[in-house]
């Protein structure tokens, strides 16, 4: 009996372990997979409201069947750079007067979208939101409707068959459900628009005249729940799954993973067998003891036998040792390449901050682009060629403005080579002032001088990263202050670089400072608490390090790089 319970206790201590480790990893993992899925949809949120104020546009629906053609050939162009599956132009009434298929048998041309709830919802608010299924096209996807200049409506449609697939490849289920609990996002297509709670008769009916998703839908999703956050597929093997549910930033939508417990099965056989084992190497040694002045001979032969067993049982072990850890080392190797995904989501989803605040400063010049062409087409009439090379030389210089704006934010969005090498810090410093540069008005900012032959050894791209995350936090940090400063300074010592970017804000509460270096710790109702943490992972891979400096006001990060 005593051994009986000293085996059952052992594997169910290692089953709590490797339940507690699953959680956590499966935590991490779908929070790396909700913020790669709303970079995603970052991306296209700004593409409608930039064609809301397209001078074709307006003038296509003011009854230009020219400026419809030219629409229909941007909009074909649009859809292929950014991998837009389909974009259109509604009339006030809902009528496709322009669209990117145009030229396709199923094109989208005449198709009235009143019924939509994205139209009704721009319609009433200006934008609107829906993840339906495509009548014409039959595919689903999420639709992101805007009201333009003129009465018309823009809408971008998107689709997650790549993410799907890639879903698909990392193993573990994945899907997304919206407010009603209804899969829409999944990694198992037969899934979709399966329900994981009863739905009333009214929803079901309601959903299925505004998705237009066929009568196979709405079924429930073969999941049985079982306890503790367990459930198990009604197809196939009957194996424990562990569901994790990660809020997102769309209204009511959740992303779940479902993770096998295979291995907290596993880890409470292989203590139980270890246990076992380990109870009947006492037994033996006892009963060895017991009988060596009576039984020498026959406990030596015994013995023999004994060694033979245990040594046989010892090789088997240590092969499922090995097995164990060829896979932790596949693991450490899976969450290095997850870290590289959050770190690239982080800089898009910073950019998906920055690119409003971008699109403004360059509209300006833009504005000023057309005015000085317009005039300069009245400047040739009269033969004023002077003037007009005047107008072409200032042209140059504002396109040449915008291009450094765009160009660095190009190189931003790009995926970090991850090799150290001798590079400018004036290069990474002025690369994330010029990202931030419309964020910064009313803020005096400070910047001690850079010598050109200055050089650390770091990565380009994951540096100026840093400086943008850190520049961010000091400017959220200013919101409320009237007053408002930066500063940026850098010094030299020996082989060491360090820079400091401080604040006059109203700095870090004290608990926060004991955690800021913690995943998922923040004061901040929006923020994730992965930032900071990703910005020390990457100033460790570069051999330096960032830590937060006190100061008498405001707070003040200190970056420390390795001189070239």
């Amino acid at each position: 009996m005593l051994g009986g319970a000293v085996v059952w206790i052992a594997g169910g201590m290692a089953a709590s372990s490797e339940r507690t480790r699953l959680e956590r990893n499966a935590a991490a993992a779908a929070v790396l997979r909700e913020a790669y899925l709303e970079s995603e949809i970052e991306r296209f949120r700004l593409l409608p409201v930039a064609l809301s104020d397209d001078s074709d546009i307006v003038a296509g629906l003011a009854g230009s069947q020219a400026a419809l053609r030219q629409v229909a050939r941007k909009l074909e162009t649009l859809a292929v750079t950014t991998g837009a599956a389909q974009i259109y132009l509604l009339d006030a009434r809902g009528t496709t007067l322009a669209s990117s298929n145009a030229s396709t048998p199923r094109s989208f041309l005449g198709q009235n979208y009143a019924f939509r709830n994205y139209f009704r919802s721009a319609a009433r608010q200006g934008a609107g939101a829906q993840f339906a299924l495509g009548t014409v096209s039959e595919r689903p996807g999420l639709y992101l409707a805007q009201r333009t200049r003129g009465g018309g409506y823009i809408v971008v449609k998107l689709e997650f068959g790549e993410i799907e697939r890639k879903w698909a490849r990392l193993g573990e289920i994945t899907f997304v459900t919206g407010p009603e609990g209804i899969v829409l996002i999944t990694s198992r297509p037969q899934w979709r628009f399966t329900t994981t709670r009863p739905l009333s008769p009214m929803a079901r009916q309601q959903f299925r005249a505004e998705l237009q998703s066929g009568k196979g839908s709405l079924a429930r999703t073969p999941l049985t729940h079982m306890k503790s956050g367990i459930v198990r597929l009604d197809e196939g093997p009957r194996a424990g799954l562990l569901w994790t549910s990660e809020p997102m930033a769309m209204p009511g939508w959740h992303l779940n993973l479902l993770t096998s417990t295979d291995s907290v099965d596993r880890a409470a056989r292989t203590a139980r067998i270890s246990a076992l084992l380990a109870l009947v190497v006492l037994a033996g040694l006892g009963w060895i003891a017991r009988d060596r002045a009576l039984r020498r001979a026959e406990r030596a032969a015994l013995a023999s036998a004994r060694t033979g067993e245990l040594e046989a049982l010892v090789a088997e072990r240590t092969r499922e040792l090995r097995r164990e850890m060829e896979e932790r080392a596949a693991g450490e190797e899976r969450a290095e390449a997850l870290r590289e995904g959050l770190r690239q989501a982080n800089r898009l989803a910073s950019l998906g901050q920055i690119t409003a605040g971008i699109a403004h400063e360059t509209a300006q010049p833009v504005a000023a682009i057309r005015a000085y062409a317009a005039n300069g087409r009245q400047l040739l009439e009269r033969g004023d060629t002077a003037s007009v090379v005047k107008n072409l030389t200032t042209i140059e210089r504002l396109t040449e403005r915008i291009g450094r704006v765009t160009a660095e934010l190009r190189g931003f969005s790009r995926k970090a080579t991850g090799a150290v090498s001798a590079i400018p810090l004036r290069v990474p410093v002025e690369g994330s002032l010029l990202i931030l540069r419309s964020r910064m008005s009313g803020v005096e900012l400070t910047i001690s001088e850079i010598p050109d032959d200055l050089h650390v050894m770091a990565d380009a791209i994951r540096l100026e990263q840093v400086l943008v995350n850190l520049l961010q936090n000091a400017l959220e940090a200013l919101d409320t202050i009237s007053a408002p400063a930066i500063a940026i300074d850098v010094e030299a010592r020996d082989e060491r670089v360090f820079v400091c970017v401080r604040d006059n804000g109203p700095g870090i509460p004290q608990d926060m400072q004991e955690r800021l270096f913690t995943p998922f710790a923040t004061s901040r109702p929006a923020g994730l608490g992965l930032g900071l943490v990703i910005a020390s992972d990457i100033m460790a891979d570069l051999g330096g390090g960032l830590r937060l400096v006190p100061v008498e006001r405001g707070a003040c990060f200190e970056m420390e790089l390795r001189r070239a």
